[in-house]
């Protein structure tokens, strides 16, 4: 099914060839009223597509343009993140809302169109990210009920399958986590709450112990050299 269009004005041309896919929630009440304001020029926010609750997918801007989703991020040594990637809001209220279950159709669909994506453009699974991931303490989304071992087992991102305990080590932790991609400035604690809501969701608690040391250098193990 080809998607639905609701143009937004809200982009401008890209610096960066794109390499990256980042997943995000809305965060809004309804998905209508997110589609509005993605398409609102005073907002100065957008998105290159939105997947409904029910699987529809709206097209918003054109993936040759940089979409305004990403704001102050960092992935890889990349800082402009928005001229980088391309842009997937996921119709969720967040954590603001209770944060619902994300549906079964609307994940087929958040895969269906993440895989197509990775393929136009070649984008590598460490590069496949969420908001939370690209901006540390200041986003949380898409959030720890979003399923990314599901995606990951369809060809969407990665996932440390086998990972085992390690010794906690903060110094390795901290070199494993730039390595993978992760900002080094913020706090480390900030960093390891957000690796937790995706790579642990089920405990986050900010601390080094040994089930996210293993899960980090499991991850880092699947991470090719920059």
């Amino acid at each position: 099914m080809s998607p639905l269009v609701h143009p937004s004005p809200n982009f401008n041309e890209r610096a960066l060839p794109v390499s990256m896919l980042v997943l995000h929630y809305t965060g809004m009440e309804t998905g209508r009223g997110a589609i509005d304001r993605l398409a609102d020029p005073a907002a100065k926010v957008s998105s290159h597509y939105v997947v409904e609750e029910d699987g529809r997918i709206i097209a918003m801007v054109d993936e040759a343009r940089r979409a305004w989703h990403a704001g102050l991020s960092y992935w890889r040594g990349i800082t402009d993140v928005n001229s980088a990637s391309i842009g997937i809001e996921i119709v969720n209220g967040g954590h603001e809302f209770g944060l619902p279950a994300f549906p079964d159709a609307q994940i087929d669909a958040v895969i269906r169109l993440s895989r197509q994506i990775i393929a136009r453009h070649g984008i590598k699974p460490v590069n496949v990210t969420g908001h939370s991931d690209i901006a540390p303490g200041r986003k949380i989304d898409p959030g720890e009920k979003f399923p990314w071992e599901r995606l990951a087992r369809e060809g969407v991102g990665l996932w440390p399958d086998g990972a085992e305990a390690a010794k906690p080590d903060e110094a390795r932790a901290a070199t494993l986590l730039a390595a993978i991609g992760y900002d080094p400035a913020p706090p480390f604690n900030i960093l390891l709450t957000e690796f937790q809501r995706r790579f642990r969701p089920l405990h986050i608690d900010g601390r080094l112990d040994a089930q996210t040391m293993g899960l980090i250098a499991a991850v880092a193990a699947k991470v090719p050299p920059a």
